[in-house]
């Protein structure tokens, strides 16, 4: 037993096992209810017998053979008790036995959370939920929904993927390309929780959900070499978790990209992140959505300072990425963009023609009062930084729309 803090190890142990667990449990027992609830229970467990057993060497080993006692105890319980408890060893059986393209419980549980029975919005929540371990709270405030909408949502994409006998496996190396594009989507939006977490009462920045998203996309781009958006997003999460330690000031406000200290960042990442791009553009294939995400990032992190931006050349990316993706946030990021090449004034009209679509959505709000401020429209930048503070998502956030406002006087 170690010596470390009981508290803070299980909170530890949290972010970095909850993942593990399930995967392992789901493999075993071939059943989502069970993995989460058992696991849940572990970690229960491991709240009441730490503090006065001390916390286990190698707590992953333990929380796992805790939860798989859970479950079978739960198994044992149930009804069809004789039937159930005879199918466990044989899922312990198959676990043993090829059962995809690669031999990792995570990816497989991407991918059976990920599979195309389920809708989009429904295969993040799950996502979110089995590999990433976010509350139902959490997950309801990213997606800007109710605790009992997103307990629905995943209550019955558990029990579709029970009903229809979706197997617990990565598919063959044939289907991958055609399932490939949801996992992509889903693990760079789990990603983008991990770098700027929902909730006003979370921690801004969880770097064990960064660091797993990028572990998994590592996985993807060794199934998938020749596939640019496996690399695309492989490096556009490298390139933004390199400034992860900029992000946040040591006051917990967040630190925008122009006035981070670019020495902080991680240069061995935003290394591999360039190299990255550099292969994708020498392929000559056209580049995909997550490729000039990618690339929009290299120019930034080229930049010795934010005055040296070739904003010119964002511009030229986003209005590409705005054929492949006219969404309003791409949109408005590319009016950002716009701003700094032709001013404020150009770019108000753009994000003001946004209003009706994005008028939930903070960094709608930010970014316009960001450009009336510059224009010395100081009331109506005060109203907009007021409207961004209302639907800030985090502390971080909070902090320097606050800060901003104050600015104005």
């Amino acid at each position: 037993m170690s010596g470390s803090d009981p508290r803070a190890a299980v909170a530890r142990a949290h972010h970095e096992e909850w993942a593990r667990v399930v995967a392992a449990l789901t493999r075993r027992f071939g059943d989502l209810d069970v993995a989460e609830e058992a696991a849940a229970e572990a970690f229960a467990t491991a709240v009441e017998r730490w503090p006065a057993d001390g916390v286990p060497d190698r707590p992953g080993a333990w929380l796992t053979t805790t939860a798989t006692r859970k479950a079978i105890d739960r198994i044992r319980r149930e009804q069809r008790r004789e039937e159930k408890h005879r199918e466990a060893p044989m899922c312990s059986q198959d676990a043993a036995e090829p059962v995809g393209a690669v031999e990792d419980d995570r990816l497989r549980l991407v991918f059976t959370c990920c599979h195309p029975a389920l809708a989009r919005e429904t295969r993040v929540a799950l996502t979110l939920r089995m590999l990433g371990g976010l509350t139902v709270a959490e997950i309801a405030r990213a997606f800007l929904l109710t605790e009992s909408a997103t307990a629905r949502r995943i209550t019955r994409a558990k029990a579709k993927i029970r009903g229809a006998g979706i197997p617990y496996r990565v598919p063959s190396a044939d289907d991958l390309p055609a399932r490939v594009s949801g996992v992509l989507a889903v693990l760079y939006l789990v990603f983008n929780e991990g770098y700027l977490a929902t909730g006003p009462d979370t921690d801004p920045v969880r770097p064990a959900l960064t660091g797993e998203a990028i572990r998994l996309t590592r996985l993807l781009r060794a199934l998938l070499p020749e596939d640019g958006e496996v690399a695309g997003l492989l490096a556009l999460m490298l390139l933004t978790e390199a400034r992860r330690p900029a992000r946040v000031a040591a006051d917990g406000r967040l630190v925008v990209l122009a006035e981070q200290d670019r020495g902080r960042w991680d240069a061995a990442l935003v290394a591999e992140g360039h190299r990255l791009v550099r292969e994708r553009l020498a392929s000559g294939v056209a580049p995909g959505r997550y490729q000039l995400l990618a690339a929009i990032n290299a120019v930034h992190t080229s930049a010795p300072d934010a005055a040296s931006t070739d904003w010119s050349q964002v511009l030229a990316l986003y209005d590409q990425l705005v054929r492949l993706d006219p969404s309003p946030v791409v949109a408005l990021n590319r009016a950002v963009a716009l701003a700094e090449v032709d001013g404020a004034g150009a770019a108000l009209p753009v994000v003001d023609r946004l209003g009706d679509a994005l008028d939930g959505y903070h960094a709608y709000h930010a970014t316009r009062a960001d450009l009336l401020r510059r224009l010395g429209r100081t009331g109506p930048a005060r109203a907009a930084y007021r409207r961004a503070l209302e639907l800030a998502g985090n502390s971080a956030e909070t902090a320097y729309l606050g800060a901003r406002l104050a600015e104005l006087g």
